[in-house]
């Protein structure tokens, strides 16, 4: 095999074309044409026209439709679409469960080598798992969802392997590798999910959603995924699972550090410039239409917006499975996506894929049914296929076709309104709903059984059609992004460009930008003169995952020590201390995302507590009476009020209260400045007016808020949210309607409404505030 690479390098250079050999795979570079790709052992041959070459990925010997390069994309994707057999286009519609590079050895993303785990396996690191070979083969499954990678190196030679066997299989088709958001930094008590799960590699870090909404500057979003594309490339993903625009309308919601905020303008900009970073390529890297080798699929999430979930409950969970809108705020909510995503200012036009949140969007189908939104026709086929025009690929959320678990609040399937059907028929319900892609099922068997169900009640010819439908949408964001010509990667070249010195640096500064000062009595701010601080422990209480594991508490200094002596003297005895810096998480439960307690169920009530956004113990005095959606027809179907009205609950981490009390009672006159990872909505009146100085960060390092404390940067970011004054006001809003919270006022008199912040001379009024600020 080597002897034959060598041999085909030699006729290329003798004709003004050359061959590079480089990790298994052979380079042909067309003088007037794109470079192609393939790996000698998968079968592949290069086909000569006209001084062209072309890849023979189906091995006929001829060059066919879907081969040609120079053809329109869709023109190729529908040949090719006609080609597929209806199982092969049902393995094109799956998206895997989460994948780690190598395979963890048990729990979350584990998988076998040979049958063995990966430590006792002999296998590499960038190997194909027993069960990425079954899926990949078996199942003609070519959507890959990435989540751990050990280094950016071994991304890319697991990239490598992978093609080489998809390109040795049927027609060649290459796989289309995808990632959740993995830029963002990880801070202690923020947020964390299986879409950011050891997401590893050395890449740009970057603030989260909120971070990026608090700098109000949609062209810095804008750079970012343009930044953030290159990585992805060179990591070999072509699909974002991002940007989530749901708009952050309700405080409690967890997900809402991820989102924009819930302004719908700033939303809006915010998408537009997120998607056409991403996605367009330009120069020689374009193909055509903005679309190109460093081009990157945005599927926006989640259509039509998970944002205004009823008490702030989350979709992941049955008692988290309804969307409310008791401000018939509905049509706000899509603004992202209609005046943003799907109005595009870059060539590519729209965001190439739409993923639906889990919820029920309650009572807003006009066909009277409430399915969950991947399940609706309404929400999907006549809203965003018809009435928005929208003929990108459409994917649920991972796991909606999946049965649910015991309880309300058990991680498992999400069937939500579709509880009762089978596995089949709810792959069947979302296929005629418009949907493309199942997100989580690596088993083709369920969509087969569904195209069975279309054809006894449509017939053959019709279901066939509505399955090339759903092909050609999947393979366009292949074609468009140059993979079938050559999806490998140089991991030398991938070392170079992952997480340079540059991109690190423009992910710096968009980190300064994020940190938003909302307190700074008497200008306590900066201190530039080399001083001795205090920073005490933090107790970290243990935190359940996903799954129901619970981590160890510790004791922690919640900074990099060394990192804080580059700007200061650091003394562990506060009474040596000339200020204190203490670092504080918002508020955060642990019983499954907030707002239902098995024990409660169990002890005979209805299982709903209260979600708080305060340190102390909170009694839902002025929750709703009767919630305004309920129903768990399968595991608690005789729960028919989802109110917690009455019901006490306390925040995990409120010894983050008590470390900062004790620490100004501890300073006494001297300033204590406190650092807060603002994760959502927070009630800041327990600690303000007893602390000198607040700055708010969105999961981003230490650094950048020594460089601010420090007077290094000024601070500019403003908040992305209200910050309520108390719970009760909280309880009062509606889940669906932006900025109608009373706000915290501070001993200084501001206000932490959405669009406030301070800089060294006091309220931030600029050309942001008056763009996006609100209007009273």
């Amino acid at each position: 095999m080597k002897e034959l690479s060598l041999l085909i390098t030699f006729i290329f250079l003798s004709i003004n074309s050359y061959a590079q050999i480089a990790d298994s795979y052979t380079i042909i570079k067309n003088d007037n044409g794109p470079a192609l790709g393939y790996s000698s052992s998968s079968g592949v041959k290069i086909l000569t026209i006209n001084g062209l070459k072309f890849k023979d990925l189906n091995k006929n010997g001829k060059l066919d439709k879907y081969e040609d390069w120079r053809l329109p994309i869709d023109e190729r994707a529908k040949d090719l679409a006609q080609k597929m057999s209806i199982e092969q286009i049902a393995g094109l519609m799956l998206y895997s469960g989460h994948q780690s590079i190598p395979a963890n050895e048990a729990g979350f993303a584990a998988g076998t080598y040979n049958g063995k785990p990966f430590s006792q396996s002999g296998a590499n690191m960038w190997d194909l798992s027993d069960a990425q070979k079954v899926f990949l083969k078996d199942d003609n499954l070519r959507h890959v969802l990435l989540v751990g990678v050990k280094s950016p190196e071994i991304a890319a030679r697991w990239n490598n392997t992978m093609q080489a066997y998809v390109e040795s299989i049927g027609l060649g088709i290459p796989a289309n590798n995808s990632s959740d958001p993995r830029h963002s930094g990880q801070v202690t008590g923020s947020t964390v999910a299986e879409f950011n799960a050891g997401a590893g590699g050395e890449i740009s870090v970057w603030p989260d959603g909120l971070g990026m909404a608090a700098t109000f500057e949609p062209e810095l979003v804008r750079k970012f995924g343009h930044i953030a594309a290159q990585e992805y490339r060179a990591l070999g993903i072509a699909t974002a699972l991002s940007p989530q625009i749901d708009l952050a309308t309700e405080p409690r919601w967890y997900r809402a550090s991820m989102t924009f905020g819930e302004s719908p303008a700033l939303a809006t900009d915010m998408a537009r410039a997120y998607i056409d970073g991403f996605q367009t390529s330009t120069g020689k890297d374009e193909i055509a239409d903005g679309w190109g080798y460093k081009s990157v699929n945005a599927m926006v999430k989640h259509w039509p917006s998970g944002g205004p979930e009823e008490g702030g409950r989350d979709g992941h969970w049955a008692f988290g499975k309804f969307a409310v809108y008791p401000g018939s705020n509905f049509e706000t909510h899509l603004k992202p996506f209609t005046e943003g995503a799907f109005k595009l200012n870059g060539k590519t036009g729209m965001a190439s894929a739409v993923m639906p949140y889990y919820t029920i969007s309650y009572n807003q189908a006009k066909d009277g049914t409430n399915y969950a939104n991947g399940f609706s026709k309404y929400i999907i086929k006549d809203l965003l296929r018809e009435k928005y025009n929208y003929d990108g690929v459409v994917c649920t959320d991972w796991m909606i076709t999946a049965d649910e678990g015991k309880t309300p609040g058990d991680f498992a399937g999400k069937p939500w309104g579709a509880e009762a059907l089978s596995i089949a028929e709810r792959h069947y319900i979302a296929l005629m709903a418009g949907i493309d892609q199942f997100g989580g099922n690596n088993e083709m068997k369920p969509v087969i059984e569904a195209y069975n169900m279309g054809v006894k009640e449509h017939g053959q010819k019709f279901m066939k059609a509505r399955f090339e439908q759903s092909a050609v949408r999947l393979l366009r964001n292949i074609f468009r992004l140059g993979l079938f010509e050559n999806p490998y990667l140089d991991p030398q070249e991938t070392a170079k460009i992952v997480g340079n010195p540059e991109f690190m640096q423009e992910g710096y500064t968009a980190q300064l930008k994020s940190i938003v000062m909302l307190k700074n009595k008497e200008n306590i701010l900066p201190i530039k003169e080399r001083k001795t601080v205090y920073i005490p422990e933090m107790y970290v209480p243990s935190v359940k995952d996903w799954w129901g594991n619970w981590s160890k508490p510790s004791l922690q200094v919640p900074a990099d020590l060394n990192l804080v002596k580059k700007y200061y003297n650091v003394t562990s005895d506060p009474a040596k201390a000339d200020f204190a810096i203490v670092f504080i998480s918002s508020p955060y439960t642990n019983n499954d995302g907030g707002g239902y307690d098995k024990n409660d169920r169990k002890e005979g009530g209805n299982g709903y507590v209260p979600i708080t956004l305060q340190y102390g113990t909170y009694t839902a005095t002025d929750a709703r009476e009767h919630s305004i959606a309920s129903g768990d027809p399968v595991v608690d179907p005789t729960i028919t009020n989802r109110s917690y009205k009455g019901k006490s609950v306390s925040a995990s981490n409120s010894m983050d209260l008590n470390t900062v009390l004790t620490t100004k009672e501890i300073m006494g006159d001297r300033p204590v400045i406190v650092v807060v990872n603002i994760s959502r909505g927070m009630v800041f009146n327990e600690f303000e007016g007893r602390v000198d100085a607040i700055l708010a960060r969105f999961s981003v390092g230490e650094q950048p808020v020594l460089d601010i404390i420090s007077g290094k940067y000024e601070p500019s970011g403003l908040l992305p949210m209200q910050m309520p004054a108390n719970m009760s006001t909280v309880e009062k809003q509606l889940e669906d309607v932006p900025f109608d919270m009373e706000c915290h006022k501070d001993s200084e008199g501001n206000v932490y409404d959405f669009g406030y912040g301070l800089n060294w001379q006091g309220v931030i009024k600029d050309n942001r505030t008056a763009k996006y600020g609100i209007k009273k």
